[in-house]
């Protein structure tokens, strides 16, 4: 349910609601999440989480300022990851995520479809993210978007490497796995 008036960023930030998105100034909540995206959600956080030991911090539901069509952009991505090059380690704010972030993670939900989260991951590109990842659980891939560059589909076997996460090869099929959802 949209609100009925513009919202600006700070009137948005001054809210109360846990997971509101801020898009064309009106707060938009989330969808409720289901038990697929939850496993989803929870394996890359798992696995990314031991490898950015010392590197960044990959946080859940963390909402991200941004800025799309000259308009400010409040989204809540499923899960991002920030360097502490661009978030030092000792920033200790209860706040959004003030920094661009390298990744962007999000996990189709039931009633999304994969052309609105190409949308979406172009409009992060544009807005500066330097990757995105779509995983989608009905065909069990990761599309990676890069920009200047066209969106690679990954499933199965296939190592998802990326020159960002350095020293993290890791099979499509073991988030699927790992989350226990292999159909």
């Amino acid at each position: 349910m949209k609100t009925q008036t513009s919202l600006t960023l700070e009137h948005f930030l001054a809210l109360s609601f846990d997971n509101n998105e801020l898009i064309d100034d009106q707060s938009v909540p989330k969808m409720s999440t289901k038990y697929f995206h939850a496993s989803l959600q929870k394996t890359p956080l798992l696995l990314l989480d031991q490898w950015s030991q010392g590197k960044g911090r990959i946080e859940t539901e963390w909402a991200v300022l941004l800025q799309r069509n000259e308009r400010d952009w409040v989204l809540v991505p499923d899960l991002i990851y920030v360097s502490f090059e661009r978030l030092p380690k000792n920033w200790l704010e209860d706040e959004a995520c003030p920094v661009l972030p390298e990744l962007v993670i999000e996990i189709i939900s039931p009633g999304q479809t994969f052309g609105e989260m190409i949308v979406k991951a172009t409009d992060y590109l544009k807005a500066g993210v330097d990757r995105v990842w779509v995983v989608d659980n009905q065909s069990q891939t990761i599309t990676v978007f890069h920009p200047n560059r066209i969106p690679q589909t990954l499933s199965g076997e296939t190592l998802l490497t990326d020159d960002l996460l350095p020293e993290l090869p890791l099979k499509v099929k073991t988030i699927f796995e790992s989350a226990g959802i292999i159909f």
